[in-house]
């Protein structure tokens, strides 16, 4: 199998050995291995009371990761364009997905939300597979249709008839979250596209719009946000996570209460190790460690920026956009789920990336990196060759030379 593999290019394998961007890899496998330990701690009680194992969610998370490590490693020897080629065929496979997780007999509901599909043991959820596809599907259409979408309003509108089906689907579900999240991410890939600044303002004014509209046709996303300015006004009700959830960052202070040694999480906070395990972090590590998960997702979230950058500069421009957006899809995930945490946002069922628990979440954050981490050797060795090398001067644009197109 090995010997195999070997003849394909790749990062794996190759003349300079495991070639790869070891500080985005570092950085990436210290939030995995936060995120594991912190797992362990925030649902030992939990998972005594309802396992009778305070390491059953702590294995399961191992499971998922081992599951995500081999599915980024085999993404590691698949090349950018075969990603490209098939876009399209992994775009209808979300649709078939997010459909198939709202048939009754297919899809399981938890806490009142069908977000999940069940295979044995295991759930799958469809929305983070779709969330990684339509970044891949629009990714390709801005190579394919990239002077239509900066020179007409048409080019600019037709991602749209098929992110906004997709986005209604997941508010079917509901995942208010994910579709914020998604759809966030394709604007910013749009307007890195080169979509003229009035079209993207007046897409910014219709987002905004319809935010508010869905916020007041369902009486409890009124109410999560009646409850988010001023949680203390209703304690024990519609504020309860969020009031919990302060309390941790309060007993938390500078240097916290010591790893394994949180209150909240013994069944006073609920999901302490899925939405608020960030609320658990800061309790146990205080605002040291809280500050340095933050600059350590910062860190990532810049380097995949960065990864993005360096691909546009070698002409790779499906690589580049790609690479934008699952920073952008990290980026939006991330302050989403901080800010609920704190205070900031309205409670909203929402991973945090790395460190949530979550068999879906995990295994496509894996593919990502792997993603990012390949889209970084094509743009350093030329789609693989690894005979050609780049300094800086191979970087500069000639004059009038526009970046975008192809």
């Amino acid at each position: 199998m090995l010997s195999r593999l070997r003849q394909y290019p790749s990062p794996v394998f190759g003349r300079h050995g495991f070639n790869v961007d070891f500080p985005m890899l570092a950085g990436c496998l210290a939030l995995l291995g936060l995120g594991l330990v912190m797992i362990t701690s925030a649902s030992s009680e939990v998972a005594a009371v309802n396992a009778g194992n305070p390491m059953y969610y702590m294995i399961r998370h191992l499971i998922y990761l081992a599951i995500g490590l081999v599915a980024g490693g085999a993404a590691l020897f698949v090349p950018l364009s075969v990603w490209q080629r098939f876009g399209w065929m992994l775009l209808i496979a979300a649709f078939v997905l997010l459909v198939a997780v709202l048939v009754p007999g297919i899809g399981r509901e938890v806490n009142g939300s069908s977000r999940w599909i069940g295979f044995g043991a295991f759930n799958v959820q469809p929305s983070e597979l779709a969330k990684l596809f339509v970044v891949v599907y629009l990714a390709g259409y801005l190579v394919r249709r990239q002077e239509e979408v900066r020179e007409s309003f048409w080019g600019f509108l037709k991602p749209f008839f098929v992110l906004l089906p997709m986005a209604g689907l997941l508010m079917l579900e509901p995942d208010f979250g994910a579709t914020v999240v998604m759809m966030g991410a394709a604007v910013a890939m749009l307007f890195l596209g080169g979509v003229g600044l009035i079209r993207f303002s007046l897409l910014v004014a219709l987002g905004v719009g319809a935010v508010y509209v869905l916020v007041q046709t369902q009486e409890y996303r009124l109410q999560r946000l009646i409850a988010f300015t001023d949680p203390w006004a209703d304690q024990y009700g519609a504020g309860y996570q969020l009031t919990q959830a302060l309390i941790a960052f309060g007993r938390g202070e500078w240097f916290g209460v010591g790893l394994g040694n949180s209150v909240q999480k013994q069944f006073y906070l609920p999901e302490a190790h899925t939405d608020f395990v960030f609320s658990v972090l800061a309790e146990e590590l205080g605002m040291v460690g809280a500050l340095t998960t933050v600059a350590l997702f910062a860190f990532v979230g810049v380097r995949a920026l960065y990864i993005g950058l360096r691909a546009e500069r070698a002409k790779q421009f499906f690589a580049a956009y790609i690479a934008w957006g699952l920073a952008f899809l990290w980026i939006g995930q991330f302050l989403i789920n901080v800010g609920v945490n704190i205070g900031l946002l309205p409670t909203k069922g929402l991973t945090l990336p790395f460190l949530s628990y979550g068999g879906s979440s995990l295994v496509i954050t894996c593919v990502s990196v792997a993603l990012l981490l390949r889209i970084e050797w094509e743009s350093r060795t030329t789609f693989g060759s690894e005979d050609a090398e780049f300094d800086e001067a191979d970087f500069s644009e000639p004059a009038g030379e526009v970046a975008h197109g192809r």
